[in-house]
């Protein structure tokens, strides 16, 4: 309830804080109607007087996330095509403009600022690490613009202006621990990237470990990119561990993975679950390193739903029969035609109008139906394990069957009580 309150009253914070600064004239969001019947933000450069609107995507499209964010940055264009060949968002057409984040944070915030105040978009759509986007997040604020974020993460966060549409620690972490528990594993060993994702989802897995009578009997981290695991792998087999808990991101999966198998571990002797890796990195793995591994997210390619089929039919012939669909992808996906819905619902494209209307909307996406919470900016999401199998895809092993509502700072678990 402590953690409830907190994030109310920081929430109530900084919306009294904008409300301050509308009256001072300031750059704040301020819906005006417009002879469009839409609503123009005074205090922005955002201009909806046309029969256009601005949008912008940043994703990294060189560097070592590139192997992973190219392929948000091609769902979201899919998107914005569907949606445009549609009639666009209050009748005006998605104009879009592609930043490349480069894999760097600080390269990220700059490319966000250059996309509010020069570019002058209504919404960002974007990022992947946790590093980028704290890096973004006070660019957002400052700006009371909006970022839709689209993979999964550490939770503990709650941010005005950011609606997230991965999966917070409760919709992916923590079902993977429970997975684990009912496959009866007492000791785990966790590897991860060395920044605030792996640390903080690291944390969380530690207290439910100790709660739940799990060991974890090694924990290692190695710098974003790093491509020399022999050392870690060592330690991983040496460990005796049933289980390694993996929260590597990027390309660094590759070359962990090869040195796995390559050191003679297995899915049937030490198996992996990984919260990073979806069917786009399994190619650029090699299906002979990671097959039978396992993986938690909320979407795979193989669900069966009319809408998943639509999307996946309609990425590939936009992109090729040879290209996949992932949970990151399909977030992106979900998150710009929530943003057209909760446009919509308000009738406008301010940063207000668009949290006013935001609570309750609904998407059928490829993963189920999503609703947005209008306290957190988090969507209720399906958490699923997934087991990859010789076709190179994520097949379904468990699932929560129904959405999981959003619990950003784990109020309802008593084991993380005075641990944040």
């Amino acid at each position: 309830m402590q953690m409830v309150s907190r994030t109310r009253i920081a929430v109530a914070i900084i919306a009294a804080g904008a409300l301050g600064l509308t009256a001072c004239g300031a750059q704040v969001d301020s819906a005006e109607s417009s002879s469009s019947g839409t609503s123009a933000a005074s205090g922005t450069c955002v201009d909806t007087s046309g029969s256009t609107i601005k949008i912008g995507f940043v994703n990294s499209l060189s560097g070592t996330m590139a192997i992973s964010e190219k392929t948000v940055s091609d769902s979201l264009h899919l998107a914005a095509e569907e949606i445009n060949a549609a009639g666009g968002v209050n009748g005006k057409t998605l104009e879009i403009v592609q930043e490349d984040g480069a894999s760097e944070p600080t390269i990220f915030a700059e490319k966000a600022e250059k996309l509010i105040s020069q570019d002058c978009v209504a919404a960002v759509f974007g990022g992947w690490t946790s590093a980028s986007r704290k890096a973004m997040l006070p660019v957002f604020e400052d700006n009371d613009s909006l970022l839709f974020y689209p993979v999964q993460y550490e939770g503990l966060e709650a941010s005005p202006n950011i609606f997230y549409t991965g999966a917070t620690t409760n919709q992916q972490i923590i079902p993977a621990m429970d997975y684990l528990k009912s496959q009866g594993v007492t000791s785990l060993f966790l590897v991860g990237s060395d920044y605030v994702f792996p640390r903080t989802a690291n944390k969380i897995i530690n207290a439910y470990a100790e709660a739940n009578g799990i060991e974890i009997v090694g924990e290692e981290y190695a710098p974003l990119g790093h491509t020399d695991f022999s050392t870690i792998v060592n330690k991983v087999k040496g460990s005796g561990a049933q289980a390694v808990f993996n929260t590597l991101n990027g390309d660094s999966n590759v070359a962990f993975f090869k040195e796995y198998k390559n050191a003679g571990l297995s899915a049937e002797s030490m198996p992996v679950i990984s919260v990073s890796i979806a069917e786009e990195e399994v190619g650029g793995i090699g299906l002979e390193n990671v097959e039978g591994q396992l993986a938690a997210w909320n979407y795979f390619q193989t669900i069966e739903s009319p809408q998943n089929t639509e999307f996946v039919e309609d990425f590939k012939a936009e992109y090729g029969d040879d290209r996949v669909t992932s949970d990151p992808m399909e977030a992106a996906y979900t998150s710009l035609y929530l943003w057209k819905a909760m446009a919509e619902k308000a009738g406008g494209f301010s940063t207000e109008e668009i949290t006013a209307a935001a609570d309750g909307v609904t998407f059928e996406a490829p993963e189920g139906t999503v609703t947005v919470n209008g306290e957190n900016h988090h969507i209720s999401k399906t958490a699923l394990i997934g087991q990859i199998d010789s076709d190179g895809l994520l097949h379904v092993v468990w699932s929560s069957e129904a959405p999981i509502e959003p619990d950003p700072f784990l109020e309802t678990y008593s084991w993380w009580e005075g641990q944040a």
